[in-house]
């Protein structure tokens, strides 16, 4: 098992790695030789299908993989092992199918050939059934690693409840109407969901259902959705953002923009809130993951925190500052919104600044007010000498990022963290280049598993749906934006934020374009409130990874979060129902919104 993990890891790690490189080498060849490489568009294909799906069974490996544990943790002990073993034989069925279904996609797509190259179009779907073998094989030695009797158990219920189901389908289903189809898929959708299955195999298993209740199509169509979902050339973005994060928060460069924006800031009452606000603000914007955004500020000043304000407090700034800095470019959820959709993500990324400094204004008053009347004593003012230290420390070597371009910003920090500050050395930086594959296989794993389910969801008419359900309370856009808003933040909490962007963007952003709203600004205000999902105190997964690096009680940090989430809510409705908010830089700018 180990050789296996270590081929497919060194195999994602050079493959992140090649196809850095040939990124930054046809960005040479068309500046200095007016030339491009043709075929790097179908190379950062193949690349995606091997970090989507080799990378996604080594973040399996790892438990990387999203899972909802709202009901697990509060379950009693051997109904907690129970769902962990049907969680693995469930991984293990979609495998399965998804494996057999790939090998037969990739047979009825041989003879196609690429445009540039001349090569089987099949290729790219190559590492789909390799990926699913890895999966396989990774579950079963998980099955392995539990009690034989309670996988004996939990196996022989699983597949006589299948069998069943299969011999008794003519006779249940009509019972269900018209829409039985959907009804099944959306059922086992949540009940596996809170049964502790990845969501990333929930999304294929519900996908399944649907194909297999409505007899819409072949199970090859599986398959074919998951690789035509990685298939966007802008996704190579999130990995290249996702390592350009790791190394600036790991190699020193963040700390020393933390300390920086101590001496512009400190000295106002709240001072250290009011540091952690405008630190995230700003480092959202240097590495585009939002758990290394928390974890590069969060860790810098836990404890100055801790003494001055509390770890309960600590936290729940921290998650609240997280919300506000979604929007921040360069955000992996508005790439992810922008490869799905119509929606430019240039326009998104200038566009979302403002959103986030009126949200970071309203945190920021509170902290103020709230300091003032308990009587918080402010901090000594820092020095000019002190102020020009930081600022050559964090600016002239460290702040300014070049996020146009997300390759440069990987090199841009690597020549920081190792060469100018020596605080990343050789190993430090393998393991972060495979943390990084393994995070992005998370993401892109999603991302393919999300493209069969939304397709399903297209299918199955639930956007014609929306939209006539619209019509029967009037179709007024404040209704459907607060509806928007309430179920983006059900949602992400359920699946932990960026999933839940996949399955409901592509559905709601074209039916905010017919009533009229700008694609772009509703896109923002859905990014905000999946945030606010994640964040959702007692049950948003990020708020837990906020309370982990305070290292404070969850109860307390909920507690104190309160007002910091009506803060949030209401500069969320505020970005919603004052569109030029969001639309002003971009329309400066020259886009389209």
């Amino acid at each position: 098992m180990r050789a296996v993990e270590g081929f497919a890891e060194a195999l994602i790690v050079f493959t992140l790695l090649g196809e850095l490189l040939l990124v930054l080498a046809n960005v040479f060849a068309r500046v200095y030789l007016q030339r491009s490489f043709l075929w790097s568009d179908e190379a950062a294909r193949l690349s995606l299908s091997i970090l989507a799906f080799i990378g996604g069974a080594v973040a399996y490996r790892r438990r990387d993989h999203t899972v909802v544990r709202v009901l697990l943790d509060r379950a009693a002990p051997a109904l907690e092992r129970a769902c962990l073993v049907l969680a693995d034989i469930i991984v293990l069925f979609v495998v399965g199918l998804v494996g057999f279904t790939s090998l037969q996609f990739i047979a009825s797509s041989w003879g196609e050939r690429t445009p540039v190259l001349q090569l089987p179009a099949a290729l790219i779907a190559l590492p789909l059934p390799v990926g699913m073998a890895l999966l396989a094989l990774f579950a079963f030695d998980n099955l392995v690693r539990h009690s034989r009797r309670i996988a004996w158990t939990v196996g022989v219920i699983f597949v006589a409840v299948m069998a069943a189901l299969t011999a008794t389908r003519t006779y249940w289903l009509p019972y269900l109407g018209v829409d039985a189809a959907i009804i099944v898929a959306l059922s086992l959708f949540f009940t596996a969901i809170f049964a502790g299955v990845p969501v990333g195999f929930v999304l294929i298993l519900a996908t399944a259902a649907y194909l297999w209740a409505a007899d819409a199509g072949p199970f090859v169509i599986l398959s074919q959705t998951m690789v035509n979902g990685t298939g966007n050339f802008i996704l190579l973005a999130i990995p290249f953002f996702i390592l350009a994060g790791l190394i600036m928060e790991r190699g020193g460069i963040s700390v020393r923009l933390v300390r920086f924006i101590h001496t512009l800031v400190g000295h106002w009452r709240g001072g250290l809130l009011q540091v952690t606000v405008a630190s995230m603000y700003v480092v959202s914007g240097l590495s585009g993951s939002k758990p290394a955004d928390v974890a590069a500020v969060g860790t810098v000043m836990r404890d100055q925190l801790r003494e001055r304000h509390g770890a309960a407090e600590g936290a729940a700034v921290l998650a609240a500052a997280a919300i506000m800095g979604e929007t921040v470019p360069p955000s992996i959820a508005m790439l992810i919104v922008g490869s799905i959709t119509s929606v430019s993500v240039g326009a998104m990324f200038i566009g979302g600044l403002l959103p986030a400094a009126l949200m970071a204004l309203c945190l920021m008053m509170l902290i103020y007010s709230r300091a003032r009347r308990v009587g918080t004593p402010r901090e000594p003012r820092a020095s000019w000498s002190q102020m020009t230290r930081a600022g050559l420390g964090g600016i002239l070597f460290g702040v300014a990022t070049p996020t146009e371009v997300a390759a440069f910003a990987v090199l841009y920090g690597l020549a920081l963290a190792i060469l100018l500050y020596r605080e990343m050395n050789l190993a430090a930086l393998a393991r972060t280049i495979l943390d990084t594959t393994a995070l992005t296989g998370v993401l892109l794993f999603i991302f393919a598993a999300a493209s069969g389910f939304s397709w399903t969801l297209t299918v199955a008419y639930l956007p014609q749906r929306l939209v006539a359900l619209l019509h029967t309370i009037g179709g007024s856009t404040e209704i459907f934006m607060v509806g928007s808003i309430l179920l983006l933040v059900i949602v992400g909490v359920l699946l932990e934020g960026l999933p839940s962007l996949n399955v409901v963007a592509p559905l709601l952003i074209p039916i905010a374009g017919r009533l009229g709203l700008s694609e772009m600004h509703y896109a923002l205000v859905l990014i905000i409130a999946m945030g606010i999902g994640g964040f959702m105190p007692l049950a948003g997964v990020g708020f837990y990874v906020c309370c982990a690096i305070m290292r404070c009680d969850v109860e307390r940090a909920s507690r104190a979060m309160l007002p910091y989430l009506i803060v949030v809510l209401l500069g969320l409705l505020l970005v919603a129902y004052l569109p030029w908010v969001a639309l002003a830089l971009p329309r400066y700018f020259g886009f389209r919104v």
